[in-house]
């Protein structure tokens, strides 16, 4: 029995805000609900509603800025920078620049749309 898994085609997940999410691990591609990686690319002008995730989630900035907007304070990410954002801690993703922005996401446990509480959902 293999001690490793090799991901060659991740699971493309649809969106209609222009980002893509390919993930490598996680809930919808290997069935794992114990941690989820995925390689998005937010576009420019692309944000997300308000949300209140069940789940830690770590984000690595590859290419590009991302806006974190927690409690009252908004951070700002570039390129080689990275953020962790605890379960149940409110918080709006948003890239409102010119350029794309390209990361990793990681979330522990895995990515649960039904535990993700956006706000207006």
């Amino acid at each position: 029995m293999k001690k490793y898994t090799v991901q060659k085609s991740p699971f493309i997940v649809p969106t209609t805000d222009g980002k893509t999410i390919e993930e490598h691990f996680g809930k919808a591609s290997t069935h794992d609900d114990q941690v989820s990686i995925a390689h998005m690319i937010a576009p420019p002008g692309w944000s997300e509603p308000f949300q209140t995730p069940e789940f830690d989630e770590y984000t690595y900035i590859i290419k590009g800025k991302k806006q974190f907007t927690i409690a009252d304070e908004t951070i700002i990410l570039e390129a080689g920078q990275s953020i962790k954002i605890e379960k149940n801690t409110r918080v709006q993703y948003a890239n409102p620049f010119d350029e794309e922005c390209e990361y990793l996401a990681v979330c522990l446990p895995a990515f649960d749309f039904t535990k993700v509480h956006r706000e207006g959902a």
